[in-house]
């Protein structure tokens, strides 16, 4: 396990913050676990025939995000914590497009998909800090 680093708030390299012993301090790793929660209440609203579809796919997603991050941060060299942020952006991206998928056919109403999509931007400005913060650590 990484020791306890002192990054910047959620670990986005910016200026002073809290100190980080888990993934759980990770400001990034508590949004990532929010916005899974609207996406399993979102999903129940989809067509049955749509369980291991669509809906499955979304929900796999944005668990593989949160747990990404989680399993990145646990691992004792910086290249394979940014290899798990990668699949965690990649997830992200999968949850951004799986979403427009649902909005398109109908099955996720305006009013739900408008608060994921801004969830979801601000999680992937938080993946791109932590992504960012990792490289220079790695560089020296």
């Amino acid at each position: 396990m990484l020791a306890t680093i002192r990054w910047g708030p959620g670990a986005g390299g910016r200026g002073p913050g809290p100190e980080i012993r888990s993934f759980r301090d990770l400001r990034v790793w508590k949004q990532g676990i929010e916005f899974v929660e609207p996406i399993y209440r979102s999903t129940t609203q989809f067509p049955r025939h749509e369980i291991y579809g669509l809906t499955n796919q979304l929900r796999r997603a944005a668990v593989s995000v949160p747990s990404n991050i989680a399993e990145g941060h646990t691992k004792e060299h910086t290249k394979e914590y940014l290899y798990h942020v990668s699949i965690a952006q990649g997830s992200l991206a999968e949850v951004e497009t799986q979403l427009e998928i649902a909005a398109r056919l109908g099955y996720l109403p305006p009013q739900d998909h408008q608060p994921l999509e801004q969830q979801l931007t601000s999680l992937g400005k938080q993946l791109y800090a932590l992504r960012n913060a990792l490289i220079r650590k790695q560089r020296g």
